[in-house]
């Protein structure tokens, strides 16, 4: 008996010997201890969708906000130092450069144009092609396309990583003063989150304020959101089966009748299905007015050659065109017909088209260059 109390002393001695082990000492920063980033609040207008969650990995916070904001304005980015996100994306055309198709380093020249940047913490799929489907993807695309900003993500992050700007910045966002490709891409990301417009003489009225249309634009609104039935006498634009309220857009990848073939296969491009062939992502018609010239390759520079397209040229023999464009028409023998729209309704289109501009958006200076 003795023995064995004295075994099993020895045993819970070596215990505590084990225990009593110390941990090993983390140095500690230089910087000072890490304080965690403040929740962004995120504001959504009325009458618009409630905000999709954000990604797990990457909340919005006011610190990584302010990181995107300023890497969107930053030429480092570039292989030459010559152009931002910015570049192709300027505030005072909602986010668009004005451009048929978007320039590059070295005079490179996109196939596309640049879209609009508002409200695309809504959209599922990004660029005209549907090739990026999150923010923090989509990023990457133009920072490494030859033809845009030409530089590896990894090369523009060095940079960076030498300017004496970026490491505290990163520090405050995301707790580390060594840059990362990813966490460049969530900071980007996180900025392009907070770029949502919904304050346009549109939303006013919608939001009872009725003097806020005139008379003439509210029949073009009304234009706009009714479907056409030409043997019924029901006269409409058929825009909204396309670009409903109140993002003035469905989300969906669509062929408008413009090519009898294709120079470029937009979705079909990405999914390699030929059924997906000259689709392009349906763009938000928020500040349209701001955003020409229009189409995926700039080819309209005029709200009037929009809607005459529409109305006149929709070419219906084009492969995969969408079964939207022929299922209404003001034409009383009814559907498969132009849609006939008169000169004076497409008129009162354009009016109310002009009336979804968002001054506050482009003036907001929590967008503008830090």
């Amino acid at each position: 008996m003795k023995s064995l109390r004295f075994a099993g002393l020895g045993l819970l001695l070596g215990l505590a010997g084990c225990g009593s082990t110390p941990e090993p000492v983390k140095p500690a920063d230089p910087d000072g201890p890490v304080v965690a980033p403040t929740t962004y609040n995120l504001v959504v207008p009325a009458k618009f969708p409630a905000l999709p969650a954000a990604p797990a990995d990457n909340p919005l916070t006011v610190e990584g906000v302010a990181l995107g904001r300023q890497l969107f304005y930053e030429t480092a980015l570039s292989v030459d130092n010559s152009i931002s996100c910015a570049s192709c994306h300027r505030q005072e055309l909602a986010f668009t450069d004005g451009r048929a198709r978007a320039l590059g380093v070295n005079g490179g020249v996109s196939p596309r144009g640049a879209m609009s940047l508002a409200n695309l913490l809504w959209e599922p799929r990004l660029t005209w092609d549907g090739a990026a489907t999150t923010l923090e993807t989509q990023a990457r695309i133009p920072i490494e396309k030859p033809v845009e900003m030409h530089q590896s993500l990894a090369a523009g992050v060095a940079r960076l990583q030498g300017m004496a700007l970026y490491p505290p910045l990163f520090r405050k966002a995301f707790g580390s003063s060594t840059l990362t490709e990813a966490n460049t891409l969530k900071a980007l990301a996180q900025f392009e989150r907070t770029l949502i417009s919904g304050n346009s003489r549109y939303d006013q009225f919608r939001n009872g304020n009725r003097t806020a249309l005139s008379s003439y634009e509210q029949q073009g609104l009304l234009l706009f959101t009714t479907h056409p039935d030409g043997p019924a006498g029901v006269r409409g634009g058929n825009c909204s089966d396309c670009h409903g309220e109140p993002l003035f857009t469905d989300h969906a990848f669509r062929n408008n009748g413009l090519d009898a073939t294709f120079s470029d296969l937009g979705l079909g491009g990405v999914t390699g299905l030929p059924t997906d062939n000259g689709k392009f992502r349906v763009p938000s018609l928020r500040n349209i007015a701001l955003t020409a010239p229009y189409m995926h390759d700039g080819r309209f520079a005029t709200l009037e050659a929009v809607l005459d397209h529409y109305n006149e040229h929709v070419v219906v023999s084009s492969p995969n065109v969408d079964p939207l464009l022929l299922n209404g028409s003001n034409d009383p023998r009814g559907p498969g017909n132009p849609l006939s729209l008169t000169a004076a309704e497409k008129d009162k289109i354009v009016a109310f088209l002009r009336t979804l501009t968002d001054s506050t958006f482009i003036r907001d200076p929590r967008f503008a260059r830090p």
